[in-house]
């Protein structure tokens, strides 16, 4: 399968960055083609512009400075998706990227508003990995918004039944080496196996 890696951390020498090396290495493992987009090495601009809103739904020319991402994205077969969570949420550059890059005619069709259908339906497998400051209990008292991203919302543009997972810690500040190892660990199974 080709792979679209959605990477979204600021730092190389990050807890972030080395289980992205353990997952890119175990997809690649698997006999993967594994397509890295690190949103922050690419310089991704995160903000919808008033001109990219006023020509949003005008699908001839909403994909304008958009086209290398939009063509990565048509390509995968499979995408995973790391990120820190910050604030309960996605890194702002994560969430520019989900606004600006899943517009209609790509990852929805909005022809008919009364039927909007999705439209990345080719990809067959969607893989979440984040991590948590704060305990589970936290996450989960204010409604788990990563997870709901994860497992709800990118999941609707995607085909009925396709597999979804979703890898978390949670409580990294206090985690220690053998728990952080676990998980890259945990991480690396799972991306082998898809």
């Amino acid at each position: 399968m080709r792979v679209l890696y959605l990477y979204s951390h600021p730092l190389d020498e990050s807890f972030h960055a080395a289980i992205r090396a353990r997952g890119v290495e175990a997809l690649a493992g698997a006999g993967h083609e594994v397509d890295l987009l690190d949103l922050y090495a690419d310089g991704f601009d995160p903000v919808l512009s008033a001109d990219e809103w006023r020509r949003y739904e005008d699908t001839k020319r909403n994909q304008q400075g958009l086209e290398g991402y939009v063509e990565r994205l048509r390509a995968a077969d499979a995408l995973v998706v790391q990120f820190p969570t910050w604030s309960f949420g996605p890194p702002a550059i994560l969430k520019g990227f989900f606004d600006r890059v899943l517009m209609p005619g790509v990852a929805f069709d909005l022809s008919d508003p009364a039927n909007v259908r999705p439209l990345l339906t080719h990809v067959r497998a969607l893989v979440g990995i984040t991590t948590y400051g704060r305990p589970r209990l936290h996450a989960l008292w204010v409604g788990d918004p990563p997870r709901r991203i994860v497992k709800r919302c990118l999941r609707w543009f995607l085909a009925p039944g396709v597999r979804v997972h979703y890898e978390a810690i949670y409580h990294l500040n206090i985690a220690s080496s053998s728990q952080r190892s676990a998980f890259i660990d945990r991480v690396a199974r799972r991306l082998a196996s898809l």
